[in-house]
């Protein structure tokens, strides 16, 4: 009987023994100074550049003209950012948008965007650069056009995932007599952000290191990643009643500010997580060649 107990113990506590240590290397890869920093100077550049960022996408879709791609992008702002934090963002940005001088002010956004968002993918640069063991970092030059380029090809994704929401909207109401359910245009954004925030991943993983990286490997950890950042709103939903309280005793005036640099930092220390599992588990490949 003892020798029974025994094995069954092995067979159930090995294997998750054998998973928790797959994940010692990334838990000690988050504990280091150098990604705090990393992680602390996207948040950073995360908060300077949203606002820019939203001012820019909701002007493109008034610019089309559709009104439910708009209301996509309302059902994307309260869905990332829960509580008061999500109201306010959506209250001041409309009101900006509303004022006659809106068209000055879309293009100082624009600009705004254009130097702020660069910010964001400087660091994360260079940590994959570190991750994948690359020699050197993209000149200041080149980093900033390769994050042009990734700023327009996320801005797309945002944008054609409006549309696409509001094309899957519009054909369940011609199906559907009368209003749709509330809960129905959050169901069909996700359907659709989902998966591309899963590619916007991809293309980041893929193309912001300067070295050659295996794309086969990456998949599974966009999917992974993407699918971590939808949890992370849902935990931040969870505590947001109480965090909001701390915050706002703590910080006052500033408490938005600081709720948007914590789910900053947070979201960054995932996916600097993802790519430091992708490179442990992926195929040896020549990563230190400079491209």
């Amino acid at each position: 009987m003892h020798i029974i107990n025994t094995n069954l113990e092995a067979q159930v506590i090995e294997p998750i023994v054998s998973r928790t240590r797959r994940w010692h290397p990334t838990v000690r890869y988050l504990s280091q100074t150098e990604v705090h920093v990393y992680a602390l100077s996207i948040s950073a550049s995360v908060l300077l550049s949203l606002y820019p960022f939203l001012t820019v996408m909701f002007s493109l879709v008034r610019f089309f003209n559709s009104v439910l791609a708009e209301q996509a992008l309302n059902v994307a702002l309260r869905d990332y950012f829960p509580g008061e934090l999500g109201i306010f963002i959506q209250r001041n940005l409309l009101a900006n948008l509303d004022k006659p001088a809106h068209s000055r002010f879309q293009i100082v956004s624009l600009v705004l965007l254009m130097l702020t968002a660069n910010g964001i993918f400087e660091p994360l640069e260079v940590a994959l650069n570190r991750a994948w063991g690359a020699v050197t970092n993209r000149s200041y030059l080149r980093n900033q056009l390769m994050s042009f380029g990734l700023i327009l090809l996320c801005g797309s994704l945002v944008i054609a995932s409006a549309m696409l929401t509001a094309v899957n909207q519009g054909f369940v109401q011609s199906r559907i007599d009368g209003n749709i359910p509330a809960w129905m245009p959050l169901l069909l954004f996700k359907l659709v952000a989902v998966p591309l925030t899963m590619l916007a991943l991809f293309l980041t993983y893929w193309l912001l290191p300067n070295c050659k990286v295996p794309a086969r490997p990456l998949i599974r950890v966009s999917i992974a990643v993407g699918g971590a950042l939808e949890v992370l709103k849902y935990v931040a939903r969870a505590v947001w009643p109480w965090l909001d309280t701390k915050l706002t005793n703590e910080y006052d005036v500033f408490s938005h500010s600081v709720e948007v640099m914590l789910f900053g930092m947070v979201a960054s220390f995932i996916v600097l997580a993802g790519a430091e599992w992708t490179v442990r588990h992926a195929k040896p490949v020549a990563v230190k060649k400079p491209v």
